[in-house]
């Protein structure tokens, strides 16, 4: 019954898509337009969505990988299989997917998913779930999501193999079944990743293509191979992507990142030692995976507890020195290279996710010509990309897109996925869906935002609740002030702090949609209204000329649309530790006037410059690119808060240096405070 209503559904979609396809010239792919692929991207669905080649699906469990230092990695192996449940006897194309969240948990998801009827029912009600218009509407961006296809890249997607793929998911060293200590993405972990995919281009049923796919974790180790260039690995999927994880999650702006690592770590290290109970049972149980476990019980939780335990620097111990030390072996394995990835990658992104940082930086460094490199970016948070996926005018579902993906570059289906986009993108405020050429840096001259500065006054707006109700103004101003911000919890309910809890907070708007609530604790500086439609497309710095009471203090500022009834909504953010100001500029951009678009800070120790309490400080930082339109009406707003608890919490040596103490924005004509801000339109000002 299952299989006959996907024959109905491909056979209404394929009515509406053949008048598209008639016209279409023999051995001519089909073409793709607009955000939905258009033509194309039903095609696509149909592909997915169909009935495939292959009946069934055979499952090896806790296959053994061994790594060349001995250490025995465990995977599941899916095959596509006759209706006798055997594999077949043919080569396939094999997708990669490498976890540390164990692949137990993957199967779990899978067999969710493949319950006949069951699934099917869950997923069309969890569609229908609709908040939209309560105070709580982002609860339905996470359900739409878990029906957007993410979960089938999470896990396991069974279209995908019934189609003639092979998939291996691997639980990553020291985590799920394998053996060995987990290594967090560090070197030894990157090697294995190369092994496995060695390992499974090489099995009797590969054809020796292969993919990787996977979320977050298992999008960054696809990163991370792919800069190793193993030979067997031809295209990459990475939904949500990191690239400076210091930046990115570690310590955005050098304050560590309280909230995500702690739940983070807690997960892995906890589902970790979940044993193999059919192991157990049947006397083969693995005593060498006991072991490991025993001699590191919670990998990197040391660091965490030590960075909060330890009042000096010469207090910490020698590991937690290394992740906080620029050039160390362990911070150089977690900054990545994307200018070496040199195969078809397809990069899925959020403004609010917390990788946003790299997303669109992982685009534009890699060197390939625009559609053998795509990247969508959504209004999205961590836990809800793809939401509201795959409906009229909007991006194909992930599992459609990745389906797509993989078909043209390791089968070589000329299905069009290349002349999608290149680059997908939601535009906040009220832009809807676009695609355009490039992002960023990496924008064509007629889609490139002009730079420029907008400068900080202390001539009230009359638009915010804050501390201070400032302005922005087009041109430099005489102002001369100090305006003073304190250490508070307000940011407890902000879109930083849903960020940082991978979009849970979301859930409530007067939190992850509007910042009044957090403005009750920061300094506010708004523009006039825009005249006409405006654009902001690119990554964004913000200059405060600063003064500290104190050795150090901790900066958090974010760049906002605000609506005429007031509803004011975060489109970047950035923070900064006053202490480690100084830029690393072979890491950093600027504008065409020489201002800092993207100034990324070393993060290290040894590079510490404490602030002399009393003196001007200038600091430059850094807000992830973003894509925005502001409506006539609308205003730009620049928020200043001393602090970001709880997205991050600066480690206590750096903290006791702050005192908790008042920080002040000092206005100055001689050193002014500005938002360098990319535009695009009329906005008047």
């Amino acid at each position: 019954m299952r299989c006959a209503l996907r024959l109905v559904a491909t056979a209404a979609v394929a009515a509406m898509i053949l008048p598209l396809l008639v016209a279409t010239p023999a051995n001519a792919s089909p073409v793709a337009t607009g955000p939905d692929g258009g033509a194309a991207g039903a095609a696509w669905t149909v592909a997915e969505d169909g009935p495939q080649q292959y009946p069934n699906i055979n499952i090896q469990w806790d296959v053994p990988i061994t790594m060349s230092d001995g250490v025995v990695l465990k995977a599941n192996v899916y095959r596509p299989a006759d209706a006798a449940m055997r594999p077949i006897d043919m080569r396939t194309p094999v997708i990669v997917n490498l976890t540390p969240y164990t692949k137990l948990v993957s199967d779990l998801a899978d067999h969710a998913l493949s319950i006949p009827w069951l699934s099917d029912a869950v997923l069309d009600l969890v569609r229908q779930i609709d908040f939209g218009g309560t105070p709580f509407s982002g609860i339905t961006d996470i359900t739409k999501a878990l029906a957007g296809g993410e979960v089938r890249n999470f896990a396991v997607d069974r279209q995908l193999i019934e189609s003639g793929y092979s998939q291996v998911v691997v639980d990553t060293r020291g985590t799920g079944f394998s053996q060995g200590v987990w290594d967090a993405l560090g070197e030894r972990e990157q090697r294995d990743s190369v092994e496995v995919i060695d390992w499974a281009s090489t099995q009797p049923w590969s054809d020796g293509n292969v993919g990787m796919s996977g979320m977050s974790y298992s999008a960054i180790n696809q990163m991370q191979a792919a800069e190793l260039h193993p030979p067997a690995l031809k295209a990459l999927f990475p939904i949500v992507p990191g690239s400076d994880l210091n930046q990115d999650v570690l310590a955005p702006g050098n304050g560590f990142g309280l909230t995500f690592i702690t739940l983070w770590l807690s997960a892995i290290n906890l589902t970790k030692w979940l044993p193999n109970v059919q192991s157990i049972l049947t006397g083969t149980f693995d005593m060498t995976w006991l072991e490991d476990r025993l001699g590191s019980p919670l990998t990197m939780m040391d660091v965490e507890v030590d960075a909060y335990d330890s009042p000096r620097p010469d207090d910490l111990n020698p590991l937690t020195r290394e992740v906080l030390t620029e050039f160390s072996p362990v911070r150089r394995a977690w900054l990545g290279d994307p200018s070496q990835v040199r195969v078809p990658t397809f990069v899925v992104g959020g403004w609010h996710d917390l990788f946003t940082y790299s997303e669109s930086k992982i685009y534009n460094q890699i060197p390939l010509p625009p559609g053998r490199k795509q990247l969508l970016m959504g209004n999205t948070y961590h836990i809800s990309s793809g939401s509201e996926y795959g409906k009229p005018g909007l991006p194909p579902r992930l599992d459609v897109l990745q389906r797509a993906w993989f078909d043209k570059w390791l089968k070589g289906i000329d299905n069009g996925i290349d002349g999608y986009g290149p680059v997908t993108l939601y535009q906040q405020g009220t832009g809807g869906w676009a695609t355009q050429d490039g992002f960023g840096t990496g924008a064509p001259a007629e889609e490139a935002s002009e730079y420029r500065r907008m400068y900080l006054s202390a001539n009230r707006s009359g638009t915010a609740n804050s501390v201070y109700d400032g302005s922005l103004t087009a041109g430099p101003n005489d102002d001369t002030a100090r305006l003073t911000v304190a250490p508070g919890l307000s940011t407890v309910c902000s879109n930083d702090a849903a960020q940082a809890t991978v979009g849970g907070l979301s859930i409530i708007n007067a939190c992850g949609k509007d910042s009044r609530i957090a403005e009750l604790n920061g300094l506010t500086f708004t523009s006039a209204p825009v005249a006409g439609e405006t654009t902001i497309s690119g990554p964004i710095a913000v200059r405060l000329n600063t003064v500290q009471d104190a050795a150090d203090g901790y900066w958090t500022v974010t760049v906002n649309d605000v609506a005429p009834d007031g509803q004011s909504t975060v489109l970047s953010s950035g923070q900064l530790l006053a202490s480690t100001r100084q830029i690393d500029d072979a890491l950093s951009a600027r504008s065409a006037d020489g201002d800092y678009t993207d100034p990324r800070p070393y993060a290290s120790l040894a590079l510490r410059e404490p602030t002399v309490p009393g003196t001007p400080t200038t600091l430059d930082i850094a807000l992830a690119a973003t894509r925005a339109v502001l409506s006539p009406g609308h205003r730009l707003r620049v928020d200043v808060f001393a602090g970001n608890f709880p997205k991050a919490l600066p480690i206590t040596t750096y903290l006791i240096d702050t005192g908790l103490r008042p920080e002040h924005v000092q206005l100055d004509p001689g050193a002014p405070s500005f938002v360098n801000i990319p535009v695009r339109g009329n906005p008047g000002w």
